[in-house]
């Protein structure tokens, strides 16, 4: 914490630029800790406070602006990067359009003050087709508050604060090996999980061009994120395989039949993952390394994906 004040005293209304700029276009950093910081620097006088005001709004306007915008243009697939971390992507983007457009527009305005909303909100309302003027509105005013309202906290809080920054000095070395200790910790648990799925790699990955022999089994598509455009295309004769609904899925696989997963995730993530729980539910399983994209690049065919299987987020302008 100290490096941080002495960060914002040195280079001051840059600083909380750059911070509250890469909070805001989805780096999981702490903004608010720098706009306290801000504000005690206000109060002991080292910074301006106009600069330092203006310099977090413009910070957070400027991220969540590309954050709409990169929303508007990539859609599902920004979403779907977001909502990576959770056990169901699906859902965690169509649980939070719905909610988003049920509670209506006005949610921008508070919805730094929400964890999980506020990297959600902006692009969001890029997906979902909301005008720019009226996104740059609304979030305006709820960054104007954000930063008001933290900056203020922090001038009101600036003893306190100084206080906590000289616990922290004093404290440095503890500090550090608690921070070491809990870079090691997350090092061996990452190791762990790691021994942990050595079984996944004992399912057969082929490329494209390996698959002979191979031309009566099933190809299922298991991208994660599902079809998201109407020009969306597959392998020619694949089937959907929701990966997040396996058991009521698996109902209606062939048996008796090889079954061949691709998806579009990095390192077949995916379709590695669904076809070990198929293995384990008696099925011969293969994944296609690479994906669609290096079956295109092998020049074999691809098919529109039906009308009827397109699934779309809902939409500001409907």
């Amino acid at each position: 914490m100290n490096d941080l004040q002495g960060l914002i005293a040195r280079h001051g209304a840059a600083f909380l630029f750059g911070f509250c700029f890469l909070e805001a276009a989805g780096v999981p950093i702490p903004a608010a800790l720098a706009l306290l910081l801000g504000g005690a620097a206000v109060g002991q006088g080292t910074l301006p406070a106009g600069s330092a005001w203006l310099a977090g709004f413009a910070g957070l306007l400027a991220g969540d602006l590309l954050l709409f915008f990169l929303g508007r243009h990539t859609g599902w697939w920004l979403l779907g990067l977001l909502c990576r971390v959770t056990a169901n992507p699906d859902a965690c983007i169509f649980t939070s359009a719905h909610a988003f457009r049920k509670r209506g527009r006005a949610t921008l305005v508070l919805s730094k003050f929400v964890p999980g909303l506020s990297a959600m909100a902006a692009p969001l309302a890029g997906s979902m087709n909301m005008r720019a003027a009226q996104f740059l509105a609304l979030d305006g005013t709820g960054a104007a508050l954000y930063v008001t309202a933290y900056g203020l906290l922090g001038y009101l809080c600036k003893d306190i604060i100084a206080t906590v920054i000289g616990y922290f000095q004093a404290a440095g070395r503890v500090v550090e090996t608690l921070l070491v200790g809990a870079v090691a910790g997350y090092l061996v648990w990452r190791g762990y999980l790691s021994w942990k799925t050595r079984e996944l790699r004992a399912v057969p990955v082929l490329r494209p061009g390996d698959l002979k022999g191979l031309d009566e089994a099933q190809v299922l598509d298991v991208r994660s994120h599902g079809y998201y455009s109407s020009s969306a295309r597959r392998i020619k004769g694949a089937a959907r395989l929701e990966p997040n609904r396996l058991p009521e899925a698996m109902e209606s696989l062939p048996t008796g039949k090889k079954l061949l997963l691709y998806c579009t995730c990095r390192n077949e993530a995916t379709s590695i993952r669904v076809a070990h729980m198929l293995r384990q539910n008696g099925y011969e399983t293969f994944v296609i390394r690479g994906g669609l994209k290096a079956w295109q690049q092998a020049g074999h065919e691809t098919e529109p994906v039906p009308a009827a299987e397109i699934v779309e987020l809902p939409s500001f302008r409907r």
